[in-house]
């Protein structure tokens, strides 16, 4: 070939170039084959939420024994659920920083929550973090918080005795959503709530202003249309701001009261809204609304949820039963007392420590129901677990690598 032709020589930069253009494109090609990432398995859409939202948590539930580590997609988002501990202890531990809550989560919970904990990222965060580790951490905290739940926990007991000496079905759930709530308020506010009996008509009303608002925000998770409802002021978006209403004037005023009540009087009070005017440069009324409705919302639902799934596993399990009831019986010394109060306040830290198998109990319980065991582990029953936790077996640590199955 003469390459002193021009034509001959365009000819072969012609074809080197397409030879080497092909050559990059089949390396990069392979490059991003191999470096290609791995998505997590698709489990349904948010509108398989919708569907199964009145049992969202079973669910859920069945979700995560199945996947682990799953998606679900929506029209403009995917959203990714784990129930590996790896995967957790990496995003609330080791890479915290990067797994804010965002502007999505805000947006659909800062009418109930405003900007506490739960909603806000960076300084809001770490400011509110602050305060709240150092409060809770605190002795007289603790001790004021453990006669107010010794206290609720007597009166839950009475109503309890009294409806089964008259032989009435009770629902277990509602009364310990009820117990704790009063317990979670009287320790945030200091203001007796009373929902168990109802006394209190203001508390009353709060009390299903708070249950109605929690449960429909909640609802706007799987509603693709909540922001039209909230401009138009309809359907669910309404009840929102009707029970939101109820519930900040209720809040606002506690908070007005308990700043005058400061000003007029030098002695401490040992409510969490109390200690947060005593340490925090802000007596906002907007802030210490945000702040203690979060730690509210924290400690309700969590306890109540954990007590009925005990009480259901007692029913389910006699002999666990049993084993509780003797182990308590036992720690105690066989405490004479002539009503309820007096039992639970004569209960001291040193005999709840000698309960290590109702600690079991307790312990496993948290765990038991995320994983769907298979037909092969079906010898592995929820007693079976408390033994193994209690021989030392089984090492229940939410966010910990080693945790066994």
């Amino acid at each position: 070939m003469d390459l002193s032709n021009p034509f001959s020589l365009i000819a072969v930069l012609l074809i080197v170039t397409i030879f080497s253009v092909k050559f990059l494109t089949a390396k990069l090609s392979k490059k991003q084959r191999k470096n290609k990432p791995k998505y997590h398995p698709i489990a349904g859409t948010v509108f398989n939420q919708f569907l199964h939202f009145e049992k969202l948590h079973h669910y859920m539930t069945d979700l995560a024994a199945k996947y682990k580590t799953y998606r679900l997609l929506s029209p403009l988002r995917s959203e990714v659920y784990t129930s590996e501990p790896a995967n957790v202890e990496y995003m609330l531990k080791t890479n915290f920083q990067n797994f804010g809550k965002g502007d999505y989560n805000y947006s659909l919970l800062s009418d109930l929550l405003g900007d506490g904990i739960f909603t806000v990222d960076g300084d809001k965060w770490r400011q509110q973090r602050k305060v709240s580790s150092y409060e809770f951490s605190t002795k007289v905290l603790r001790d004021f918080s453990s006669v107010i739940f010794r206290k609720n926990v007597a009166i839950l007991a009475k109503m309890v005795s009294e409806a089964a000496n008259s032989n009435q079905i009770m629902d277990m759930q509602d009364l310990f959503l009820k117990s704790t709530l009063d317990s979670i308020f009287k320790v945030g506010f200091g203001v007796e709530l009373d929902s168990m009996y109802g006394t209190n008509e203001e508390g009353k009303e709060f009390t299903a202003a708070f249950h109605d608002a929690s449960a429909a925000v909640l609802y706007r998770y799987v509603d693709m249309f909540w922001k039209i409802k909230r401009f138009f002021n309809i359907g669910s978006e309404a009840e929102i701001k009707k029970r939101m209403k109820v519930v900040n004037e209720f809040v606002y005023k506690l908070i007005q009261n308990k700043i005058a009540d400061m000003q007029n009087s030098s002695v401490k009070k040992e409510d969490i809204l109390s200690r947060y005017l005593q340490v925090s440069e802000s007596s906002d009324p907007t802030y210490l609304r945000d702040a203690i409705l979060n730690f509210i919302i924290a400690g309700k639902d969590t306890t109540a949820a954990t007590l009925t799934w005990f009480i259901y596993m007692l029913c389910q399990n006699p002999d666990v039963q049993e084993k509780v009831y003797q182990e308590v019986k036992k720690a105690t010394d066989f405490i004479e007392a002539k009503d309820f109060a007096e039992f639970a306040a004569s209960l001291s830290e040193d005999s709840l420590e000698k309960m290590h198998y109702l600690h079991a109990a307790l312990t496993v319980l948290l765990r038991f129901f995320v994983f769907k065991l298979s037909d092969e582990k079906k010898e592995v029953t929820y007693r079976t677990m408390i033994n193994l936790y209690v021989d030392g077996g089984l090492h229940v640590r939410a966010f910990h690598r080693s945790d066994t199955n």
